[in-house]
């Protein structure tokens, strides 16, 4: 740990903790390239003493390498508060997949049979995104992986029910509120199927030295980007034919 990643992590940590937006890392102290953003992350968890209970993740692209810890104080299965970024929330449906035996740090790589041998559950989630800057148009992907990639927490919602046989690669999204239809989306995985990123993620750690847990949580991407949802009123998620996710989102502010 270096005194520049020190320096940007307190910074994220600032705003985290805040609860309001701030001002990009400052200039000198800005992650450069992936390494160190990796660096502010883990740094940002050990100052913050916070759990990790989840992750997010996606495939690698373009030379870009998508995974952030989510803490466990930040995941929850009743209605969100999210920071108050204007008249609306910003959240991504997901299908995430929850552990139920630990995947420790080894020398050689997990088999995907291995890896699917590990996985407990699968469930419906919301990404709920917030980011620590400000206005973050422009900044570098090294800035945003830095930022744990806009993540602000995890909504938890129903197990799919034999979700191995389960269409997960692409379904409808229909959000409904009192009023009737807030919003429809066709529903695509970005990388095909939600068990690709898993299995990427589990062998990505591995070679960080960093395992996952039993009862830890995986989120493996968005069926269409962030979807802008409105505060103070009932949502229902469905989820083409795997289920139903139902919350109100609430503002935070400080």
């Amino acid at each position: 740990m270096t005194v520049q990643t020190d320096t940007a992590a307190h910074h994220l940590l600032t705003a985290r903790q805040a609860g309001i937006p701030g001002a990009r890392i400052p200039e000198a102290v800005r992650p450069a390239n992936i390494e160190d953003a990796f660096a502010i992350q883990e740094q940002v968890t050990a100052l913050s003493g916070q759990e990790i209970g989840a992750w997010k993740c996606s495939l690698p692209s373009d030379g870009k390498v998508s995974a952030a810890p989510i803490y466990a104080i930040d995941i929850t299965t009743s209605a969100p508060k999210v920071w108050d970024a204007g008249t609306t929330a910003r959240v991504e449906p997901e299908v995430a997949y929850v552990l139920n035996k630990d995947l420790p740090p080894r020398a050689t790589p997990y088999t995907e049979e291995e890896v699917r041998g590990a996985i407990g559950e699968a469930r419906l989630v919301l990404e709920l995104l917030g980011c620590r800057y400000a206005d973050p148009t422009g900044y570098t992907f090294p800035e945003m992986l830095a930022d744990r990639l806009q993540n602000q927490g995890l909504f938890i919602g129903p197990v799919i029910g034999n979700h191995f046989e389960q269409e997960l690669g692409t379904f409808p999204i229909t959000i409904t509120a009192e009023k009737g239809v807030v919003s429809t989306h066709k529903g695509v995985h970005p990388n095909g199927h939600p068990s690709k990123p898993f299995y990427w993620l589990v062998n990505f750690l591995n070679t960080r030295h960093t395992g996952l847990r039993a009862g830890q949580i995986v989120t493996t991407g968005s069926y269409d980007g962030a979807i802008h949802v409105p505060f103070n009123e009932q949502l229902s998620f469905q989820f083409g034919g795997l289920g139903t996710l139902t919350t109100r989102f609430a503002q935070l502010r400080k």
